[in-house]
């Protein structure tokens, strides 16, 4: 945007907001946008992956997030993707490949209901919110409004050790068999403490709220939607297998028993399916 300013680790969004990110390598692009409550970090597997392979990698904090700034206002879906937007046009980036996990998928989808596809190659929805999380009457198989109020409750009330809990569910570690990390755990903690208090508030509204079917619509680029079977977070159900119905040129990779966390917990099949999906388009 015109106003922006780009310096070597952030931008500066119209309102004031900083936005932190980190972009390494060279070749085509792909940027990433995180889930909540977590940061740009949370890509770390398939950023140092692909960066290896040849492609430059982006991934800023959302606002409120990470290294972001913490603003008060501004914390809703339609500026998560114009702040997108900021980054992409102060770094000129043309060609790229969104991916997006849970909220981030909301946001991707957002983005190009907003600003349309001139800088976007294509498009990868890993876990993803939309269509929409919440039940209502144009979504029957939603989510409980109760569910997304325990989450306000939860963040409210102690969020620390809310988001130490919210990890079980998060990787599967309730599943027979799961192998749980304690560092895993402790790192989607240490990320969560990161966000901005207010800002982790609002943004539950946004990802269970929002509803993407319109957004989903104008998508015109080729989209692949990755999703567990066994996420407890998002279920599949009214997300990925509602959403990828309504995308033109889309692709549902459904990974048996995953849970919402698969970008940790399955990395190296999503490292493979998302260089696989870059070299095929």
């Amino acid at each position: 945007m015109s106003n922006s300013k780009l310096a070597v680790d952030h931008v500066i969004t119209e309102d004031g907001t900083r936005i932190h990110f980190k972009d390494w390598g060279t070749g085509p692009a792909v940027v990433f946008s995180h889930g909540w409550p977590l940061q740009g970090d949370a890509w770390e597997d398939q950023m140092i992956f692909l960066a290896s392979k040849g492609y430059r990698v982006i991934a800023h904090d959302r606002r409120g997030h990470g290294l972001s700034s913490q603003p008060w206002q501004g914390n809703d879906m339609d500026t998560y993707a114009d702040d997108l937007a900021t980054l992409l046009n102060a770094l000129d980036i043309k060609d790229a490949t969104l991916v997006g996990h849970s909220t981030g998928g909301g946001e991707v989808a957002r983005y190009i209901g907003r600003h349309g596809s001139a800088r976007v190659k294509q498009a990868v929805l890993v876990g993803a919110v939309p269509p929409q999380m919440v039940v209502s009457a144009t979504n029957p198989d939603g989510l409980p409004m109760s569910v997304f109020d325990g989450i306000r409750d939860g963040v409210l009330k102690d969020r620390s050790q809310f988001f130490q809990d919210l990890t079980i569910p998060f990787y599967g570690y309730n599943r027979p068999g799961a192998r749980e990390s304690q560092g895993v755990r402790d790192t989607f903690w240490l990320q969560g403490m990161q966000c901005g208090i207010k800002n982790a508030y609002d943004c539950i509204k946004q990802f269970s709220e929002t509803d993407f079917t319109a957004d989903l619509k104008k998508i015109d680029v080729p989209t692949l939607f990755v999703h567990g079977d066994d996420d407890q977070i998002v279920p599949i159900g009214a997300s990925a297998k509602a959403a990828v119905k309504l995308v033109k040129n889309a692709t549902l990779l459904v990974y048996e028993g995953a849970p919402h966390g698969l970008p940790t917990t399955h990395k190296e099949r999503l490292n493979a399916d998302l260089l696989a999906f870059l070299q095929s388009n």
